[in-house]
């Protein structure tokens, strides 16, 4: 048997909650996803403004770094022409993301899920998704 800690209801609104807050300070209304360990989605919030277009890409970062247990930018840079995994972004039927916000969301080394945002720039969506990610860590 294998016991599995993974993110619950409860966790995944703190997460939501606090990569909010840091959407609100830059001023980008994001989508923001969480999902478990497995990839799949637990909880998903599009603040008012947030683009529509970026409900579904926030859920693939989400699901690519929860799945892969990596963030998506470290993708991006290796799915370039040339490097070891070029292509990739066309795996798993186009769900996995190369582009920066995607997380994992790591407690005691274990990955027990993933944050996903997106509707500002790449590295906007990466801040919002860290900042709920520390301010979640900070609380347990």
């Amino acid at each position: 048997m294998i016991s599995v800690t993974r993110l619950d209801i409860q966790d995944s609104r703190a997460l939501i909650a606090a990569a909010r807050v840091k959407a609100d300070e830059i001023g980008v209304p994001m989508c923001i996803a969480i999902t478990d360990d497995a990839g799949n989605l637990v909880a998903f919030e599009r603040m008012d403004g947030g683009k529509v277009t970026s409900t579904t890409i926030a859920i693939d970062k989400s699901y690519t770094a929860s799945g892969a247990k990596k963030a998506t930018h470290e993708y991006g840079e290796a799915s370039q022409p040339g490097k070891p995994a070029y292509g990739i972004s066309a795996a798993i039927g186009g769900r996995l993301m190369v582009v920066g916000g995607g997380l994992p969301v790591m407690v005691n080394g274990e990955c027990v899920g993933g944050i996903g945002v997106s509707s500002g720039t790449p590295a906007q969506d990466q801040v919002v998704a860290q900042a709920g990610i520390d301010a979640f860590l900070a609380s347990l």
